[in-house]
């Protein structure tokens, strides 16, 4: 698989009147199209402000990000981001959410709105089209919240706790359908996550950071022998446990 996304030697600090604390270090790694790459480290080291950084929204203070192998120098229509709340407007549809990306990104073609309705039907929503938010479920509004991250065909997806503001139940029956979804779009994605369960039944490997300043501790690839692979059927699989013990030794042993 060809890389979409190259972090050479990144470090980045925080500077403010008490004096610089630094938050990465010398970070490199690289995702490769297609592939689901999951992120985990103690609280605080410095995971939302590595994805922060591949948006865009910040710049490293040394190190260089390639996407599609050119410098990463301003946040990218090629990159799409999924936060911790789906941020959709109450005053504003379903429909009108999902298209708020390409309106303010001066898209709103005829061809883009028929992509949004061909995704909120694909994905289960089209008779919430017109509702508003409010109608909607946790997990139809992190749904939806999708549908608009990927109607500008993103080619990097970055998911940061996307599903934390969900209760367990919940939770486990979105991640499970919204990592189907990503998987069958064939989209490249990062996702950053305090749940290692998460990680584990998501992702193709697990990039292990140490305590601030965050420092790659180790790089976990996950495969699983299942016929029917799914994010809900990994958890139940035998070599769940082994991947899910390793990578908590691994932080464990960094703290």
């Amino acid at each position: 698989m060809d890389q979409i996304l190259e972090l050479n030697n990144i470090n980045y600090s925080y500077h403010t009147l008490d004096g610089e604390t630094k938050a990465l270090s010398n970070i490199s790694f690289a995702a490769s199209r297609g592939e689901f790459t999951a992120i985990v480290g103690p609280s605080g080291c410095g995971k939302s402000t590595l994805l922060s950084l591949i948006a865009g929204l910040m710049k490293p203070e040394s190190g260089e990000i390639l996407l599609n192998g050119a410098p990463l120098t301003t946040n990218s229509s090629k990159i799409g981001y999924m936060l911790q709340h789906d941020h959709l407007f109450e005053w504003r549809s379903v429909r009108r959410n999902v298209l708020l990306g390409a309106e303010i990104n001066k898209m709103l073609t005829p061809k883009i709105r028929q992509r949004a309705d061909d995704l909120l039907e694909q994905y289960g929503l089209k008779q919430f089209a017109h509702s508003k938010p409010s109608e909607l479920s946790g997990g139809m509004r992190q749904r939806a919240a999708l549908i608009r991250t990927l109607l500008l065909e993103p080619e990097l997806l970055l998911l940061d706790e996307p599903f934390s503001a969900l209760d367990y139940q919940t939770r486990l029956t979105v991640s499970d359908d919204i990592g189907q979804i990503i998987r069958r779009s064939g989209k490249t994605a990062l996702l950053v996550t305090h749940d290692l369960s998460e990680a584990v039944s998501l992702s193709d490997r697990v990039i292990v950071l140490t305590r601030r300043p965050a420092r790659i501790a180790c790089v976990v690839p996950v495969t699983f022998s299942l016929e029917n692979d799914t994010p809900l059927n990994r958890r139940n699989a035998p070599e769940f446990k082994t991947y899910f013990n390793k990578i908590w030794k691994e932080l464990n042993s960094n703290e």
